[in-house]
C-alpha cells in the first residue's frame, strides 16, 4: 500500500461519508477498492469493489472509517481525477470526474482515453 501517489486521485468528503456507511456493514478491515477494466460502452469502465484487504501496491485515498483504496494499475487512466458520491433527483452513485476521459457513456460508468 502506499500513499505517494494518493494526491493525483482526490476522494471527496461526501465520498468518504459514504463509504463510511457502507463499510458498517462489511466485515471488520474491509476496503472500499476502485479499479479500471476493459468494457462498458465506451472502452473502459470502473469497478468498485468491497474487498477484505487492499493489495500491497494499491494507492490509499482514505483510511480510518472510510477505507478507500485505488489499483495500482488504474492510476494510469485515473490521475487528476475526482471520487465523489452524488446524491440527487437522478439518484445516488459513486462518479469519478476524469479529465483523461476524451469519451464517456450517459451513465458515467464508463469511459475513453
Amino acid at each position: 500500500m502506499t500513499d505517494a501517489q494518493a494526491s493525483e486521485i482526490i476522494a471527496t468528503d461526501a465520498a468518504k461519508k459514504r463509504v463510511a456507511e457502507i463499510l458498517r456493514g462489511e466485515p471488520q478491515g474491509s476496503w472500499l477498492r476502485i479499479s479500471v477494466n476493459g468494457g462498458g460502452c465506451s472502452g473502459f469502465q470502473y469497478s468498485f469493489d468491497i474487498a477484505e484487504k487492499c493489495e500491497p501496491d494499491d494507492i490509499i485515498l482514505a483510511q480510518d472509517e472510510a477505507r478507500i483504496a485505488v489499483d495500482s494499475v488504474a492510476l494510469d487512466f485515473m490521475k487528476g481525477s475526482t471520487f465523489d458520491f452524488v446524491d440527487d433527483l437522478m439518484g445516488s452513485s459513486f462518479r469519478v470526474d476524469n479529465p483523461n476521459a476524451t469519451a464517456s457513456c450517459g451513465c458515467g460508468s464508463s469511459f475513453a482515453v
